[in-house]
């Protein structure tokens, strides 16, 4: 499973570091791939994650959630 979380905040590679990591770190993450242009984040799941996990973990590294999809 694959979803998308559409980001806004991020203007730098360091927030794309940023919030990989923090993506990385949620139980059931298999990857992430962090698009700065077009400002979202694509994370490959080994199990479903609950998106409000996704809203925390990107919130508490100081970014917005403006939406999440499933692909």
């Amino acid at each position: 499973m694959t979803k998308k979380i559409l980001i806004e905040g991020m203007s730098c590679n360091h927030c794309v570091n940023h919030v990989s990591e923090a993506l990385k770190e949620i139980y059931g993450v298999k990857s992430v791939k962090v698009d700065l242009k077009g400002k979202n984040a694509l994370v490959e799941l080994e199990e479903d994650v609950e998106d409000e996990k996704f809203k925390e973990a990107i919130e508490d590294a100081g970014y917005e959630v403006v939406g999440i999809e499933k692909l």
